[in-house]
């Protein structure tokens, strides 16, 4: 017997590499091409596109650190952001980042949870979670 009410959880999106980084992590998609722009790695053509949307990215959502900045603190947290699914406008532009990140020989993944860890930030739009353990 139900009560009528929804039990719906809420899904969260998160684009990530397949392989872990030194520290164990995976890293996502923004951070892999972030690290590709910085070492020089990337055409005129990629760096102008990961510039210009990341720029998109920063002004379409809350930067979880200027909240607290503590929140990406390896050392305090080995946190992961996760978009939540009903933020369409967000997952919908990645796509150009795991082309970019496949073009370069690096292999990620698209994940989805409703329970992708504990959560130690949330807001709008997505969540910045520590993982469980595997």
């Amino acid at each position: 017997m139900t009560d009528g009410r929804s039990h719906h959880r809420t899904e969260y999106v998160r684009f990530q590499a397949v392989v872990p980084n030194e520290r164990g992590h995976f890293t996502g998609v923004f951070g892999l091409v972030n690290n590709l722009g910085r070492s020089g790695r990337l055409s005129t053509a990629e760096d102008r596109f990961r510039l210009l949307n990341n720029a998109w990215y920063d002004a379409a959502h809350p930067d979880p650190s200027t909240v607290d900045p503590a929140v990406h603190d390896l050392a305090v947290n080995p946190a992961a952001a996760w978009f939540k699914a009903t933020a369409t406008h967000l997952p919908e532009r990645v796509d150009g980042y795991p082309a970019m990140l496949r073009a370069h020989g690096i292999a990620c993944e698209t994940l989805r949870s409703t329970a992708p860890g504990r959560v130690v930030h949330e807001d709008d739009v997505q969540v910045v979670v520590v993982p469980r353990p595997l």
